[in-house]
């Protein structure tokens, strides 16, 4: 079975996936950790692999930006493939000056300022949040690792460029700790159909400092995120 989106077969994918946004970030991930790999999909360059890490299957796919990328590959991946584990591997902006360009979040929660969730016709404000089996046992990987990681709150936001001056400042004071643009929508999708779902996020800028990283630094340097995610199989 295949999607307009992905060529898959049913099989093609394991039930753990990591989802970065980028799909150069998909194809690192796979070369360097990953053991007999292959390639299940490449439709629209949103390149997706199968291979195993320390004997246990888990694929690996780009998502594309935002929210609405992330929701049609998150719900195929469901619904069509059997994925039942989603974990959003992603860079994201500091809100506040207690991080610094590297440092890892495992996002209990999103927040937005998209209409999302409006599909679902709640009669109430929706709060996304992770699967606890998924951010407990990340939060044990990176103790073990000696990996530092900071657990909270996130802004996925539906603008990049946001004509609304000192933002930030606005969401920090509520102690949502960066933005990044896809967790909300995963969040859901996996709620609604029963999967479990986690971002793990590298703050590759801030918007307090004002640092940043580069799109090389963010498609091979973010490897404790990684290394990480990958024990989630």
């Amino acid at each position: 079975m295949t999607t307009p989106h992905n060529g898959a077969k049913k099989g093609d994918i394991a039930e753990t996936i990591l989802l970065p946004g980028d799909p150069l970030r998909a194809k690192f991930i796979a070369e360097s950790f990953l053991d007999n790999v292959v390639q299940f999909n490449s439709v629209r360059n949103m390149l997706g692999f199968t291979g195993t890490y320390k004997g246990k299957s888990i694929s690996v796919m780009g998502t594309g930006m935002g929210m609405p990328s992330i929701g049609i590959y998150s719900y195929e991946l469901i619904h069509h493939y059997g994925v039942k584990n989603l974990v959003r591997v992603g860079s994201c902006g500091a809100y506040t000056e207690d991080l610094d360009l590297y440092d890892i979040i495992l996002a209990i929660g999103a927040s937005t300022n998209s209409s999302y969730a409006r599909q679902f016709e709640l009669p109430g404000t929706y709060s996304a949040t992770a699967s606890w089996d998924l951010l407990y046992k990340a939060k044990q990987t990176a103790d073990k690792k000696n990996i530092d990681v900071v657990v909270g709150n996130v802004l996925s936001s539906d603008t990049f460029y946001s004509p609304e001056r000192d933002v930030h400042k606005r969401w920090g004071s509520m102690n949502v700790l960066a933005v990044e643009m896809e967790a909300y929508a995963l969040y859901c999708n996996a709620a609604a159909a029963g999967a479990n779902a986690l971002a793990i996020l590298t703050v590759s800028d801030s918007l307090v400092s004002n640092k940043n990283t580069t799109s090389e630094e963010r498609e091979k340097n973010f490897t404790q995120m990684m290394e990480i995610a990958l024990e989630l199989a």
